[in-house]
């Protein structure tokens, strides 16, 4: 006799308990703009102690609205095409958008052109903001 299929039967309710909690979990990190990534202060780290780049792949109008200082303005949709990324594919960059999502897509394209060290601030400019870091705004080009 084997006291397995006891346990689920008898803990049944605990199993889904967990399994609820996971998945709520799991989607929490999904609409956030997924697992991993820099907090805000990792990421001023990286930009102090490694000279990291920030790219900001929010379209111009969002970037006018507020950046991380010094940050560079290429869209999402504009990476592709590698204009304006360093010329060192070592240079750490630290990926930004509004709230992670497209910073992970961005991410993932810089690193199929060979920026291996390229990584999301996890939840974009809206954990920044939250972190109470400096913003800047600039005139959005025509």
């Amino acid at each position: 006799m084997s006291a397995t299929p006891n346990f689920f039967v008898d803990n049944w309710i605990w199993i889904l308990a967990a399994a609820s909690s996971g998945g709520l979990l799991l989607w929490q990190q999904i609409r956030e703009g997924g697992g991993g990534g820099l907090t805000p202060t990792l990421a001023v780290q990286m930009m102090n102690k490694e000279k990291a780049q920030v790219i900001d792949v929010c379209e111009p109008a969002e970037f006018a609205a507020g950046h991380v200082p010094g940050s560079k303005n290429i869209p999402l949709a504009q990476i592709g095409e590698a204009k304006g990324l360093p010329g060192n594919k070592q240079t750490p960059l630290i990926v930004v958008c509004a709230s992670g999502m497209r910073a992970g897509r961005a991410a993932a394209q810089l690193k199929k052109l060979g920026y291996d060290n390229a990584q999301v601030l996890q939840g974009g400019m809206k954990s920044w903001r939250e972190a109470q870091m400096p913003v800047e705004r600039s005139q959005a080009k025509a």
